[in-house]
């Protein structure tokens, strides 16, 4: 007797509307937070030896120019302040803010929906950086970033599944004062995704207002610090081994203030540290390790991410190289830091050097990112947009790198091995009286949508169908979808009243 053969069911317009109808946040192939962790760079015996390089670096050489506020933090934890100003950390203070430390983050976006729950090796891709500059495809050229396109930056990843939190991509240039550009890129990101935002300070003075425009939008203080929605980005060292005394004080307010804060040590290798790739993971993680003692001294178990952000360097011009090889190894090998300690993490991924988005960008972008997921980073920073070694942001470039991170994630999800994929019943059917091929089955059409990433805007036609279809361009699909989103109004914008008095209590930039 010959094994039943499969029928397709229902014509091919059923068959294609049900392969192209939104897919169920449960049904998606790939999801936020998924688990990587499976590439490891480095051994066991070589985690061992960066952290006792690590803890040799804090014992022995320190961190200088502490605010006097934190000095009074780090030596009530048990640093020690040297003759020369410079302090130390014993083994056993690093060991005590290591187990008081926060080992369980949720960062909260104002939709539940968008929450990243960040432990283990669980990962996510998001923005963030301070391009100065927008890159105008059509152009071919530079020119300075506004509120605006800060504003039209979040819209885009509010709409982009791939894209799971919105840290500042870009600064306002067109804002001269430094208190009205903190406050309105506040604005301009929450009224543009209900995500979670990152954001920096460029003084202390400006966390108290920054805190009012949250309690705002969160509907009270208490709101907000039930479900903080944005977090502090802050550089509170200047590699090598220095504290910078007013984001130390900045990252103080935003703690008291219930602000979830980024640890972020953001060294050159060749430059602000070592040029070996282990070199610069020590001291990434060393400077990491001192702002967990200062943060877990201020206010014991706060969410705080360990960021080390180590970059590489061309040697031979001294210019950044956000998209090499290097690069990636440098976040990797962090990733692995990072779950050494048990600590929720994040590092760079996605940077490209290219000035525009090209098949330079797409290698760069493509490496790093897949290298970062495998490697089970909790926050990929930087993962999409990001040209000229973080000069420039293109908004093209974001949505080409929703489908570009889509597949790292695919990446990330790996390879599923059980009775149901093995595929023995299915490779039966079909080669014993069976069509021969394993096209329209029911397993097939089954697992088409659950198992398969397809990209939104990357073009898989036959030069035959490229050309009957008039040879569509993926920049041009690009900024094509890019005005799409941005003509329709923003499903993150405030209630009217809300606004109203934002507007009132804030010099808004942006028109109404």
């Amino acid at each position: 007797m010959t094994a039943p053969v499969s029928r397709r069911s229902g014509g091919r317009a059923a068959r294609k509307a049900s392969r192209e109808a939104p897919l169920s946040d449960a049904e998606r192939p790939i999801q936020p937070g998924m688990e990587g962790g499976t590439y490891k760079p480095l051994s066991p015996e070589q985690i061992d030896q960066i952290h006792e390089a690590a803890l040799q670096a804090l014992e022995t050489i320190g961190l200088a120019d502490a605010p006097e506020s934190g000095v009074a933090y780090l030596t009530g934890a048990g640093g020690i302040q040297g003759d020369d100003g410079r302090i130390r950390f014993p083994r056993a203070v690093v060991e005590e803010a290591l187990a008081k430390a926060c080992k369980k983050i949720t960062l909260c976006g104002r939709d539940p929906r968008h929450d990243m729950q960040l432990w283990g090796a669980r990962v996510h891709y998001g923005t963030a950086g301070a391009a100065v500059h927008m890159v105008d495809v059509n152009g071919r050229e530079y020119r300075d970033s506004t509120v605006q396109d800060l504003h039209d930056a979040a819209r885009i990843c509010d709409q982009l599944d791939n894209i799971h939190f919105v840290q500042r991509p870009m600064v306002c240039r067109d804002i001269a004062d430094n208190r009205e550009m903190d406050l309105n890129t506040i604005y301009a990101c929450c009224s543009g995704t209900t995500k979670h935002i990152g954001t920096s300070f460029t003084e202390p003075d400006f966390v108290a207002p920054a805190l009012e425009m949250l309690h705002m939008i969160a509907g009270g203080e208490e709101a907000w610090r039930a479900r903080p929605f944005l977090s502090n980005s802050n550089c509170f060292v200047v590699p090598p081994m220095k504290f910078a005394t007013e984001a130390c004080e900045v990252m103080e307010r935003c703690i008291e203030g219930g602000m979830p804060v980024l640890l972020l040590s953001a060294g050159m290798a060749g430059a602000t540290a070592p040029s070996t790739i282990a070199g610069a993971i020590v001291q990434a993680t060393a400077e990491c390790l001192a702002g967990l003692v200062y943060v877990n001294a201020v206010a014991p178990g706060h969410p705080a991410i360990f960021g080390t952000w180590p970059f590489g360097l061309d040697l031979r011009s001294g210019a950044m190289t956000g998209g090499s090889g290097e690069q990636a190894l440098l976040s990797a090998g962090c990733a692995q830091m990072h779950k050494h300690y048990g600590l929720p993490g994040g590092a760079v991924g996605g940077i490209t050097d290219a000035k525009l988005p090209d098949m330079q960008a797409g290698w760069e972008a493509m490496c790093s990112n897949v290298m970062a997921g495998l490697s089970g980073l909790n926050m990929v920073y930087e993962a999409a947009g990001m040209h000229a070694s973080l000069l420039g942001f293109c908004h093209e470039s974001l949505i080409l790198g929703d489908d570009l991170i889509g597949h790292a994630m695919r990446c990330v999800r790996g390879i599923e091995v059980n009775d149901v994929t093995l595929a023995l019943d299915q490779i039966a059917e079909v080669c014993m009286g069976g069509p021969g091929h394993y096209l329209g089955t029911d397993q097939t059409l089954l697992r088409m949508q659950s198992d398969y990433v397809y990209p939104a805007l990357g073009n898989r036609m036959s030069p035959k169908e490229w050309n009957e279809n008039e040879k569509p361009d993926l920049i041009e699909n690009a900024i094509a979808r890019k005005e799409r989103i941005l003509s329709e109004p923003s499903a993150a914008r405030f209630d009217p009243m809300l606004d109203a008095e934002l507007r009132k209590a804030f010099n808004i930039h942006l028109p109404a």
